[in-house]
């Protein structure tokens, strides 16, 4: 029998995400948004006028990505930047009204994409998996502190 730490489960999280990533893109291609354009269309939505910063921020990304979605977000006519009133260096995001008009279908095409992949799993497992997930995450993020040399071991 194999030890838990033993489960590649890496790999098996890169699966699940890349099969989400497809079968959301597959549901959404009608709408010309991919799921990273998708997410950030989304906070932007509810977030407005955020700065690209504080956009990669929240969604846990990386500034030059977000920059590179944010500018095929705006060519696709989904979102627009306008000067930052308080520093002219700056722009703010806002969604356009031909975002608006496709966040309820998106929304659909997630929860119905999360009804599908969540099939045939009890509430309270799928409760302790993403307990599990989260607590993967915090571990992961502790992580980013200083380096030591034990560290060096794994």
């Amino acid at each position: 029998m194999t030890k838990a730490e033993d489960i590649s489960f890496g790999y098996l999280l890169n699966d699940v995400t890349l099969l989400f990533r497809k079968h959301f893109d597959r549901r959404a291609v009608k709408f010309g948004l991919t799921r990273a354009q998708w997410r950030a269309t989304k906070m932007l939505y509810y977030r407005e006028g955020l700065r690209q910063t504080e956009l990669a921020e929240l969604l846990e990304m990386e500034p030059i990505a977000v920059g590179r979605v944010i500018d095929r977000l705006q060519a696709a006519g989904f979102v627009e930047r306008r000067h930052d009133p308080k520093d002219r260096r700056a722009w703010r995001l806002y969604v356009t009204d031909q975002a608006r008009a496709v966040i309820a279908d998106m929304e659909q095409i997630a929860k119905g994409l999360r009804k599908d992949a969540t099939r045939g799993i009890e509430v309270a497992d799928l409760q302790q998996a993403l307990d599990v997930m989260n607590r993967l995450k915090e571990n992961l993020q502790a992580l980013d502190g200083p380096v030591s040399l034990d560290d060096e071991d794994v």
